[in-house]
């Protein structure tokens, strides 16, 4: 769930992200995993973007993963292989604070092959970065900020401020997601009152639900239809297709198609 979301984020808002990770707002647009391999590893992690002279390779980890450096180091071979003219620039970002030394390695040694790597640790970065540009507004609770709860009260605040109505659903959305990552779900609830969070600050209960639900009655099919209704209940609060998809893991056809039984529904 956490690695759609942000791949929903860097889509929507590549700048913000290209100005914070580059130094500079370059125009990024998005690079097919499969494009640097026929059989990409763990593809649905990958956030790659990419520009005339370089390649933003992005992931995003709530866990600890000794696989890591290798992927990078693969991944920039791959790189290599395709676009041997340009830059790489790969960064891992993780999300929740450990103590695991795994979340401070930097590179991948390999007999006489040494490959580095950027690595950010969200709870060591500055809260002031990603209070700057709505992109950037989910991760703020995750920053090195002394009182959480008075860091969501700053982003709901400046969330309150933006001005195209999708921008700002789809925003708040995402910052009560992450927030969920350090944050009780009625300090987030009593923080994004609006009416679209009544329904998202549930939204990881009634996923967990779902597929406990489905596992207990030995039927993929109950996961599914927990997932649809998450899905239909979050276009009631007019989140847009886009982020209901990426964060349920439907397809765009599907969501669209929900959109379109609950619009026949409301005029029976």
């Amino acid at each position: 769930m956490f690695d759609n979301l942000c791949k929903f984020l860097v889509e929507n808002f590549s700048d913000d992200f290209a100005t914070w990770l580059l130094g500079q707002p370059i125009a990024l647009t998005e690079l097919s995993p499969k494009e640097l391999s026929l059989e990409p590893i763990r593809a649905d992690a990958l956030i790659l973007r990419q520009s005339e002279e370089l390649v933003l390779h992005v992931e995003f980890q709530t866990q600890p993963d000794v696989k890591i450096p290798f992927r990078m180091a693969d991944y920039r071979l791959r790189g290599y292989r395709r676009f041997p003219d340009k830059r790489m620039r790969q960064v891992v970002i993780y999300l929740k604070k450990t103590n695991s030394e795994e979340v401070y390695k930097t590179t991948f040694e390999l007999e006489e092959t040494l490959h580095r790597f950027q690595v950010i640790r969200l709870w060591e970065q500055p809260t002031e970065i990603f209070l700057q540009t709505p992109g950037l507004f989910p991760f703020a609770v995750l920053s090195n900020t002394e009182n959480k709860i008075n860091t969501l009260h700053e982003v709901a605040t400046r969330i309150d401020n933006i001005g195209d109505r999708t921008i700002q659903q789809d925003v708040a959305a995402s910052a009560f997601i992450l927030a969920g990552l350090v944050l009780k779900q009625e300090d987030i609830q009593r923080l994004l009152r609006r009416d679209i969070m009544r329904e998202s600050v549930t939204y990881q209960l009634l996923v967990d639900e779902g597929k406990a639900e489905g596992r207990a009655e030995g039927k993929a099919e109950g996961t599914q239809e927990a997932t649809r209704t998450i899905a239909v209940n979050l276009l009631k609060e007019g989140l847009s297709i886009d982020l209901i998809a990426k964060t349920t893991g439907l397809t765009l056809e599907e969501v669209q198609q929900l959109q379109t039984n609950q619009a026949e529904n409301q005029h029976e």
